[in-house]
């Protein structure tokens, strides 16, 4: 299967060719960033192969099925702050991609998603173990390509890596008895999303040779635009268009995984609020339990239209602003416009 154009999917998914770069300054980036994620994708195609026919099959499913490269474009887009696209820029980018391409297949497994990118998940092709196991074997070649470029970048692959398994355990196990459950769920946004977008967001700067005083406020930039875009999910999770998605609607639900909408739900007083939300547990217990998770389709779209799905867009747009505020050291220019308009754009794709 050959992937479709990167320049693109990234426009169809969140609309960057209009968006993102659409101010007279930043549009002159986007020939440079289409260009530079070429290069990203065809290093991948390469990094993916394996001599194991097995393992191959597996490590390309998810590349295969497409993606939006958002983490990619960053690194790109932040590189033009230093030498721009180098092939250390490539690297960095290709193996914070693959990183995540290799925690997709993790969570799918333990969210028992049944789709991905619109395509049936690995595990319910080839089993729990072998989808385990393919993204252990794209964690290992990502620290393999960080590797050639020594101390650096392997402590930030290491540090990144540390955070996605901290956030995925702390989803896991769940607030300890009297925490605020809003509070630890974004800071589990933070680990597992927030940190590997602020990564590529670091390691443009750091692989062009960019001005290390940049690095700091990037970070905060990747971090806030990085849970922004997680928040956006959660809504778009209960869209009513799998097409929208790549996921059967309500996904994370059905499977008892809290999602924003459902922990702000919690935090209301009214009855009707109150009754949703037994509904939607009753259910997700039912489920577990072997019963047809159709069995929540109104509940769930009950919650759709629900104000506490209204706060969430709102609380993205927040997080939005605030990785807005961010960038504020960064010399105003096309880079700065371009990430100002991603960090718009990302709380904005339901809209």
């Amino acid at each position: 299967m050959t992937p479709s154009a990167p320049g693109s999917r990234i426009a169809g998914k969140l609309g960057l060719s209009d968006r993102v770069f659409a101010g007279p300054r930043s549009r002159k980036l986007l020939s440079v960033v289409e260009a530079g994620l070429a290069r990203v994708d065809a290093a991948l195609e390469n990094e993916l192969r394996v001599a194991d026919s097995l393992a191959d099959a597996t490590s390309r499913y998810l590349y295969e099925a497409g993606g939006k490269r958002v983490r990619p474009m960053l690194a790109l887009l932040t590189a033009q702050l230093g030498d721009g696209a180098t092939d250390r820029v490539i690297d960095g980018a290709t193996a914070l991609e693959m990183t995540h391409l290799g925690s997709l297949y993790h969570d799918d497994v333990m969210d028992a998603a049944d789709k991905r990118r619109g395509v049936p998940s690995a595990h319910a092709i080839w089993g729990n173990n072998v989808a385990i196991l393919t993204g252990d074997l794209l964690f290992s070649r990502a620290s393999q390509i960080m590797a050639r470029h020594g101390e650096g970048a392997i402590r930030l692959q290491a540090d990144t890596f540390e955070r996605l398994v901290l956030g995925q355990m702390h989803e896991t196990v769940g607030p300890k008895e009297g925490e605020d459950r809003v509070a630890f769920y974004l800071q589990v946004l933070s680990d597992k999303t927030g940190s590997l977008i602020a990564a590529a967001a670091q390691a443009g700067v750091i692989f062009s040779n960019g001005p290390e005083e940049y690095e700091a406020p990037l970070i905060a930039f990747g971090e806030k635009a990085g849970v922004a875009f997680q928040l956006l999910d959660d809504v778009i999770d209960l869209s009513a268009d799998p097409d929208e998605t790549g996921k059967v609607p309500g996904t994370d639900l059905r499977a008892g995984v809290p999602t924003m909408p459902y922990l702000v739900l919690g935090q209301r007083t009214d009855a009707s609020s109150r009754d949703l939300r037994d509904r939607i547990d009753e259910g997700v217990a039912r489920i577990a339990d072997g019963a047809d998770p159709a069995i929540l389709d109104d509940a769930l779209a009950e919650l759709r239209e629900h104000e506490a799905t209204q706060a969430t867009l709102d609380l993205a747009h927040a997080w939005s602003r605030e990785a807005v505020d961010a960038l504020e050291p960064l010399p105003d220019g096309a880079v700065r416009e371009a990430l100002t308009r991603f960090a718009q754009a990302v709380a904005d794709r339901s809209s």
